[in-house]
């Protein structure tokens, strides 16, 4: 998104195949920047001819987002500062989403925004000159961070972001890179609106929370010792890895490095006995995403596993409480929900089972590697559902279970 509105090229190494990020760069493209793939030296690479800040072309039909609650919800800052009107929705689970989080700042920024029964996708942006604005954060959101702070490179004066919950600040370093005009601080970020963006070669860390599912495999399953490379090690990220250390997990690093404001770094990962602990308030926030696979840990750990406050989980692509809790009652774990969080006890035993992921990617991921650990082979439902985030993930898996 951000490389769509620089001036001149930029090549983007690593460039992820899943399916949330070709929905970026087919609304990106719809609204009049190009995006050729490439390969060179054996890596994919996305080169952007960017338009500027203010050369984006409106769009010949409503735009796309996929199942992408990263592309809608942060392009939309973008789109709320165009001379046009623009339509962008998703697909079924997309438009269950809540968007009255990103609506709000950028009303009060001068955009007009309509969405279905008040809040949800599709959204229909009317573009306005916007103002700058003193923002508290509502909800812990990376996300409606990120839509804020790329509104405030158009709007007059000032934007300043801040939030009681540190959360990842992967837009605000990819802003620095590129050239805005931005400050960071710890919880607050100022940027000032009319610097221009100017296009770069950028590389792309391995994700941590897609890296999750393997660092988890192989803590779970016996005799296992995987090695992970270039992963990303933003210190915003890095909360699982404290967790899982905090709870007995043979965890080394063996390389570190920084590469355009991002750490970058090679992890060993060896199976483990692990404790089992507690997830709650902040940590709960920086590890929102990586909850599904946790609570797989947390099943065969000693202690088990109880998570709070993540009531977030229940306006995912699913409502991940419900659907790990019914998938683990499928394999005959014993677990218990509240509103906002889960309780697994430990020292259970995966049994085989029909799982359904749900059309949740991180679902599926994760239920793959409880069914690794399961006595019997498992199938599950909708398993494609992976593809959102990481196409690759069973070919990966099935390399490191040969």
């Amino acid at each position: 998104m951000l490389t769509a509105i620089a001036e001149g090229d930029s090549q983007i190494y690593n460039y992820s195949t899943g399916a949330d990020c070709q929905s970026t760069v087919s609304c990106v493209e719809a609204l009049g920047a190009r995006a050729e793939f490439s390969e060179q030296d054996s890596r994919r690479v996305l080169t952007v001819r960017g338009r500027g800040l203010r050369a984006l072309e409106a769009a010949r039909r409503p735009l796309d987002a996929g199942n992408s609650g990263s592309t809608i919800r942060m392009l939309s800052g973008i789109l709320a500062a165009q001379p046009f009107t623009t339509e962008i929705g998703g697909d079924e689970s997309l438009s269950r989403r809540p968007m009255r989080r990103i609506m709000t700042p950028l009303s009060e920024m001068g955009a007009r925004i309509e969405a279905s029964n008040g809040q949800f996708p599709p959204l229909t942006i009317r573009g306005a000159a916007l103002r700058g604005i003193d923002y508290e954060m509502t909800v812990a959101s990376a996300q409606v961070k990120s839509c804020v702070l790329m509104a405030g490179l158009y709007a007059e004066g000032e934007t300043v972001v801040r939030e009681s919950v540190t959360t990842r600040d992967h837009t605000e370093l990819a802003l620095r890179e590129l050239g805005a005009d931005i400050d960071l601080q710890p919880r607050m970020a100022r940027i000032r609106g009319g610097a221009p963006l100017r296009g770069k070669p950028l590389v792309v860390p391995g994700d941590l929370s897609s890296a999750a599912f393997f660092i988890i495999a192989a803590l779970v399953l016996r005799d296992s010792d995987v090695t992970i490379a270039n992963v990303g090690l933003n210190p915003t990220r890095t909360a699982l890895l404290d967790v899982l250390k905090g709870m007995g997990a043979s965890i080394k690093l063996l390389h570190i490095e920084q590469v355009n404001g991002e750490v970058i770094g090679t992890l060993q990962v060896r199976s483990s006995r692990i404790r089992g602990g507690n997830i709650e308030g902040p940590t709960t926030a920086a590890l929102i995403d990586e909850i599904p696979i946790l609570s797989i840990l947390g099943a065969v750990s000693e202690g088990g596993l109880t998570v709070r406050d993540a009531s977030e989980l229940r306006v995912k692509e699913t409502d991940r409480i419900e659907t790990i809790a019914q998938n683990l009652k499928r394999m005959r774990i014993v677990v218990n929900t509240s509103e906002d969080g889960l309780e697994i006890p430990g020292r259970q035993q995966f049994r085989a089972a029909e799982l359904h992921a749900c059309g949740d990617h991180r679902i599926a991921m994760a239920f793959s590697v409880a069914a690794l650990a399961a006595d019997e082979p498992s199938t599950i439902e909708d398993a494609g559902a992976a593809s959102v985030s990481f196409p690759e993930f069973y070919t990966t898996l099935r390399q490191l279970t040969r």
